[in-house]
């Protein structure tokens, strides 16, 4: 193609169809992701008349089978196949009465934010999290006559913490695998650039309680048990273990602890298991769908023209961190999904970082957070829309406390600024990953 920028106009008729019914209906989840990506593909096999439409099949085939995006959608699955047998199992309420119990009834608003962290971690989801939490968080407000959407900005910002961390998250494998980095590798990258955002924000939750009276004499029902295969998998993870190996564990303890407390049958696990797939199987037929639609806009020359735009404007490593900063943040903002927006920029961000010799580690967490930090704060997003309508506010109610997505984004910020400039030889940057 003569003119590079017409190779994007997949990616154009993408956010028209869906920003645009999003804008006109007002609900941003009136087109289906997935009717909007297929749509996009389309045009994209109708553009470049140079090659035949067998020549474009075979191009879009070799894409949607690279062996990045093959295993993207096995751990999905993977991951999906653990978190319906392990909530089945009892494993979420047990370790969310788990945490109550333990933390001082005048902390309580800190510990719905770090119980919210270990949930989200745990589980691999802020929607789970959110849902798990958040009517918790009303009860806690009722009793205490705290304002409610303080209450529930802690449980959003913890679900928003173990959403770019969690080992079994759908953004982090995404980032992960776009990036072909360790899961491990990337999660102490991204660990230590969000920590201090954390702290920050605990002491801002004690703060504005400190002088909160609260009694309860509430019982928390838990076992311990329960909570084990969500630590299995957590530290099984952490330790560099095969994913495919810890997630099968986890399975398989999942399953014995749920027969033995009499949670299912063994035969009734399979169904768990099963729906917990099922809920991956939208973001996995759009991961191949999206794979697809960039391997003909490569072939056209829109990731050369991408890449060669961001060269122009941007000098060094730090300028291309940025720069895949604002395009995951506005790709985020245009889906709202923060896994839809890592799997379309991923590709793109590993080209300029290839290209700008950035570790793909840190590429992979400069994805993950940004994305985050989009999804934490639009009023739009599933997560905020989600916890209003289970505690009766509005998103915008809830916006003003959710200090986590904002320090987030703050304490990346200085991480990329605080980037030596200096190029490293390819052998240092190998030598610094291992």
């Amino acid at each position: 193609m003569k003119n590079r920028g017409w190779a994007l106009l997949p990616f154009i008729v993408f956010i028209v169809l869906f920003a645009g019914v999003g804008i006109i209906s007002g609900d941003f989840y009136g087109m289906p992701a997935l009717v909007a990506f297929v749509a996009a593909l389309f045009v994209g096999l109708l553009q470049n008349r140079g090659l035949t439409f067998d020549e474009k099949l075979h191009i879009i085939s070799k894409g949607a089978g690279d062996v990045n995006i093959i295993t993207m959608v096995l751990i999905f699955i993977m991951a999906g196949a653990f978190s319906g047998v392990v909530t089945a199992a009892g494993g979420v309420d047990s370790t969310v009465n788990f945490g109550l119990s333990i933390m001082p009834p005048n902390l309580m608003v800190v510990g719905l934010f770090v119980i919210g962290c270990f949930i989200s971690v745990s589980m691999g989801t802020s929607m789970g999290t959110i849902t798990a939490l958040a009517p918790i968080a009303l009860g806690v407000a009722q009793q205490t006559g705290f304002p409610v959407p303080v209450c529930v900005g802690a449980v959003v910002c913890g679900a928003m913490f173990g959403d770019n961390l969690s080992m079994i998250s759908d953004t982090t494998i995404a980032a992960v695998r776009t990036q072909g980095c360790e899961m491990k590798d990337k999660f102490k990258q991204n660990f230590f650039i969000v920590l201090p955002a954390a702290i920050i924000t605990l002491v801002i939750f004690y703060v504005r309680t400190m002088d909160m009276t609260y009694k309860s004499n509430a019982v928390y029902d838990y076992d311990f048990i329960q909570v084990i295969p969500y630590l299995v998998v957590l530290i099984g993870a952490l330790i560099g273990l095969n994913v495919f190996l810890v997630l099968i564990s986890g399975i398989i303890l999942s399953m014995i602890v749920g027969a033995a407390y009499g949670k299912f049958t063994v035969l009734e696990s399979f169904t768990a298991i099963g729906d917990g797939m099922a809920g991956l199987f939208e973001i996995s037929i759009i991961s191949i769908i999206v794979a697809c639609i960039v391997s003909l806009i490569k072939e056209n020359g829109g990731i050369d023209l991408i890449i060669d735009t961001i060269k122009n404007r941007t000098k060094g490593k730090r300028g291309a961190e940025f720069g895949i900063a604002i395009l995951v943040l506005l790709v985020d903002i245009c889906t709202a999904n923060n896994t839809v927006a890592i799997v379309m920029a991923g590709p793109i961000a590993k080209q300029i970082g290839d290209e700008f010799e950035v570790q793909p580690k840190r590429v992979a967490s400069i994805l993950d957070i940004f994305a985050s930090v989009g999804q934490g704060l639009i009023p739009y997003g599933a997560q905020l829309l989600t916890a209003a309508a289970l505690v009766g506010l509005t998103p915008l109610d809830i916006i003003p406390s959710l200090y986590y997505p904002m320090l987030m984004a703050v304490s990346a910020i200085i991480f990329m600024l605080l980037r030596p400039q200096k190029q490293l030889s390819a052998a240092a940057e190998k030598q610094d990953e291992e």
